[in-house]
């Protein structure tokens, strides 16, 4: 029941940042979004963090630990991260309260990522709740290393060793290298993605005639197959 709440504003924030990358899809035009998760704490998660950070399970542990509830944004570029900030920094239904730039400056463990901790209110039963939510955006490249990363620390309890900890940082730096290259040419990327949509888009009246097509192409294919059949029957009774 605690969590309902937090459950909540993960579900309608993802509508809400879904719909706004849609609504650039719609004006064909690049959306520094390419998709959006969300995910909710489980109570032993909680309890973990709680006690490992040393801070006590009562009615303000939600706003020590500030990611019960969280959010995913994932971009294709490093340019898209700021926008994307900055976007959430001009919303009105919520407000940010703590930032943490880990693209320009990552950590020790090599990842990177923006981090917005936010006010979220929502409409409960009994009434307006505002609940804090985290808010990490990431490109696709840092998405995939910190997921990488997070199975490994799952696997070795915490403790991984360190000859797969360096290799890990040399990999995050190979892929920062990689997010910048793309960075450097997103312009030509972004026009390149805008042809190969724009070819997708077949007319209706071309898609009908694809599929006659396709059921002629079909039909010749059995007819020929049928042929086949009545030879090889021929050649047998032949024989």
């Amino acid at each position: 029941m605690y969590l309902l709440p937090y459950e909540q504003a993960v579900e309608e924030l993802k509508v809400k940042l879904k719909n706004l990358r849609n609504e650039f899809k719609r004006r064909k035009d690049h959306s520094p979004i390419e998709f959006v998760t969300g995910r909710l704490k489980s109570v032993n998660s909680i309890y973990n963090k709680a006690n490992r950070l040393q801070f006590p399970v009562d009615e303000n542990i939600a706003w020590e630990i500030k990611d019960i509830a969280g959010i995913r944004i994932i971009c294709q570029f490093i340019d898209d991260i700021w926008i994307v900030v900055e976007m959430l920094r001009q919303r009105q239904d919520m407000r940010i309260f703590l930032e943490k730039d880990y693209v320009s400056t990552p950590k020790e463990s090599g990842y990177r990522g923006y981090h917005l901790a936010v006010e979220y209110p929502i409409m409960t039963a009994t009434g307006q709740v505002t609940i804090p939510v985290e808010i990490q955006i990431r490109t696709l490249g840092m998405n995939f290393w910190a997921t990488i990363e997070h199975s490994l620390n799952y696997k070795y309890e915490g403790i991984i060793p360190s000859d797969i900890r360096r290799r890990l940082i040399e990999a995050a730096k190979a892929s920062y290298i990689l997010d910048n290259e793309m960075n450097n040419i997103r312009e030509e990327i972004k026009e390149a993605q805008i042809i190969f949509t724009r070819k997708r888009e077949v007319p209706m009246e071309s898609l009908l005639g694809l599929v006659e097509l396709d059921l002629d192409l079909d039909a010749e294919a059995d007819d020929i197959a049928g042929a086949g059949e009545n030879e090889s029957e021929g050649n047998d009774k032949t024989r």
